[in-house]
């Protein structure tokens, strides 16, 4: 009877634990394989151009946002917290405002405090239309390569212990 106890709870662990090292958290749609993406600019703070082509190299959270979303400021200082956190060499969140005026998004910043995310305007919107991002916020995991590993539609704690963890998990397996 203690056989099979054991071996009852061994193909238990078995069975559940491939699937907690790579659930996404809620809401978090995962592609079987990663989905390349189209090239897209916009500008850093000062107004230099600048493409996603640049963080080549880094597993990047590509946040696309703007201060007139509610959802989207609050989620804000979450993203800040998760670039404080994982933030490096090997991973980077890009917060990409479609707003029109980059002054409007300093002084929101400013407002609120955030100090670990630069500044990234699309102003034109080319890039949110060219992702296929149709609400916001939107975000999307890069990979290293500069393809899409998945994506989350809606507003998200990303500093909460789940998704730091599958973030992390991203970075270290790319």
């Amino acid at each position: 009877m203690r056989m099979l106890a054991l071996a009852v709870l061994g193909a238990f662990v078995a069975v559940t634990q491939p699937a907690l090292a790579v659930e996404p958290p809620q809401n978090f749609a995962v592609h079987e394989a990663p989905v390349p993406l189209p090239e897209i600019s916009f500008e850093d703070a000062d107004g230099r151009p600048r493409t996603l082509a640049e963080f080549s190299g880094k597993v990047v959270l590509l946040n696309i946002w703007a201060t007139w979303c509610v959802p989207c400021r609050k989620e804000m200082p979450t993203l800040d917290r998760l670039q404080a956190e994982v933030g490096g060499p090997g991973f980077e969140v890009v917060a990409l405002s479609i707003d029109r005026s980059p002054d409007m998004v300093k002084q929101f910043f400013t407002e609120i405090g955030i100090a670990h995310l630069a500044l990234n305007i699309d102003k034109s919107s080319k890039a949110m239309f060219a992702l296929g991002v149709f609400g916001l916020p939107t975000t999307l995991l890069i990979d290293s390569k500069g393809k899409e590993v998945g994506r989350l539609i809606g507003p998200a704690e990303w500093d909460a212990p789940d998704m730091v963890a599958f973030i992390r998990r991203h970075v270290a397996a790319d």
